[in-house]
């Protein structure tokens, strides 16, 4: 932990991103009402179509890359002056690194990498290009868009459970915590750690934890939780 500053893990979700225009997945006019779970985010659909799976995710790439980071990310990123920032996050965009936040931890992948079919080891840098759906590496395997689909194991799960555990301060921001194992990770809470749940939306959570609910959309919910958390520490 960074040395004298308090550790505050902040799990993110699709309403972060939301505002900086990222096309979210379950909102209203999101992506599934569109597209059909089953066809573009299973290993299944991708062996029935890659084209069309390979489609959709160089579609999505290429709108992240006209986003911006929002006021949101932004105040996670400066928050890093004060606290030993973790974020956890469900999105597969980079938004949060772009903001300039440095521990990022993605659950379900990142949009810009890209892995062979057979090994979840041999990730690759893409950026914002379009892959080719029969696309292959030097070595000859099968290439996929690096994203845990529905159904795949979450391997960065145990890493995202210890952080929590370690928390002094936790934050759900923008997640409407349906979405499992994501969602479990706030049974990994410690009783005496601080904690904020920002979304306009109600979200449900287990009785016996105690969090301060700021009902705001994630920029404006950040801004609050960040003006109390440094009213504490006597800087504001």
């Amino acid at each position: 932990m960074a040395e004298n500053k308090k550790r505050l893990v902040v799990l993110t979700g699709a309403g972060i991103s939301a505002e900086s225009g990222f096309k979210t997945f379950r909102d209203s006019g999101g992506l599934w009402e569109t597209y059909s779970v089953e066809d573009v985010a299973s290993i299944e659909g991708w062996y029935r179509n890659p084209k069309l799976v390979t489609d959709f995710y160089n579609d999505l790439r290429k709108q992240l890359e006209q986003a911006q980071p929002n006021d949101g990310h932004k105040i996670l990123a400066e928050l890093e002056k004060y606290f030993d920032v973790r974020i956890i996050t469900q999105n597969v965009d980079n938004l949060h690194e772009r903001a300039g936040s440095t521990n990022v931890l993605h659950l379900h992948g990142l949009l810009t990498q890209a892995r062979p079919v057979n090994n979840e080891d041999k990730i690759i840098d893409i950026g914002y290009r379009a892959m080719a759906y029969d696309e292959k590496n030097s070595d000859g395997e099968l290439m996929r868009p690096h994203i845990v689909w529905f159904g795949e194991a979450v391997p960065a799960i145990v890493e995202a459970s210890r952080l929590v555990r370690s928390a002094d301060i936790f934050a759900v921001i923008g997640s409407s915590l349906v979405v499992y194992p994501a969602a479990g990770l706030v049974h990994d809470l410690r009783s005496s750690t601080k904690s904020f749940l920002i979304d306009p939306a109600e979200v449900d959570v287990p009785g016996w934890l105690n969090f301060r609910v700021i009902r705001e959309v994630a920029s404006k919910g950040t801004a609050i939780m960040r003006d109390e958390l440094l009213k504490e520490l006597g800087i504001m």
